[in-house]
């Protein structure tokens, strides 16, 4: 039976000890700072970072966000302390061709920080929603790209379902850490964890490391049948086949034809 923690009070998160875990020598994060209240975690780092004040590396927190945004322009909702809000501002040293990785490679941080703090295996459907077992959302990501002062950035939301009870979910396909069985869900160490993670991957991503192989590990896209809608233009249905270099999904058509897509709304057809 999954654990039910809702009705429990769902303590704040101590900003202090955040700083302490992630603002550490070798480490991409600059500042941590919550707010108890905002519209979107994103859009203030972006405006931040327009105006010149947004430094590389800054992590920002909402306790409650009652104007965040995830892909495709859909609204993500979460009651006020039962998930978690958050963005990063970063400034990758690899090439801008190459930030198409910057979504996935968040996904693949989820998931790891995910498993670490709780024990729940989670996986991703293309690009970057964190599915549980049962293939509901329990996690999205917008990464947005920004120019800050003539350099480059790209600001990364993620937005994670903590103790969210079925009642508060806005849509029957979403669930929570807790709903899905999490024998743990504090939302501190959720944040610190998948944090910690996202910093290890950067950090690598600027030395050269390649991730394509274990995002197609945790990616259950592949393989599965698919219906991919595109803006503007006719849906594309067919296998699921791989994740290439640049990060897009290619999808097997059954006349033999190979699409690669950069940008769409992935539904697994069962």
């Amino acid at each position: 039976m999954p654990n039910d923690f809702g009705d429990l009070e769902r303590p704040a998160l101590v900003e202090a000890a955040l700083r302490r875990s992630l603002v550490r020598p070798g480490s991409p994060w600059t500042s941590v700072d919550i707010r108890g209240r905002t519209g979107s975690t994103n859009l203030d780092l972006v405006e931040a970072a327009q105006a010149g004040s947004g430094v590389s590396g800054a992590v920002l927190v909402a306790e409650e966000q009652v104007a965040g945004r995830g892909r495709l322009a859909r609204a993500w909702q979460s009651p006020p302390r039962a998930g978690l809000t958050f963005s990063v501002l970063v400034a990758p040293a690899v090439p801008v061709a190459q930030w198409g990785w910057l979504p996935l490679l968040a996904g693949l941080a989820a998931v790891d920080g995910i498993r670490a703090a709780t024990d729940l295996e989670t996986t991703l459907k293309w690009p970057n929603d964190v599915l549980a077992a049962d293939g509901r959302k329990v996690a999205g990501i917008l990464a947005e790209r920004v120019d800050a002062g003539g350099i480059p950035c790209a600001v990364v939301g993620i937005g994670i379902n903590v103790s969210t009870r079925a009642d508060e979910l806005p849509v029957e396909t979403a669930t929570s850490l807790v709903l899905a069985g999490a024998l743990q869900a504090d939302r501190q160490t959720v944040l610190t964890a998948v944090l910690r993670s996202l910093a290890q991957r950067l950090v690598a991503w600027d030395d050269g490391g390649a991730f394509a192989e274990e995002y197609r590990v945790a990616c259950s896209t592949l393989g599965q049948e698919v219906r991919v809608e595109m803006p503007a233009r006719d849906p594309i249905f067919g296998s699921a086949a791989d994740v290439d270099e640049q990060g897009r999904l290619v999808v097997l058509a059954p006349d033999g034809r190979r699409t690669a897509v950069a940008a769409g709304d992935v539904i697994h057809l069962r």
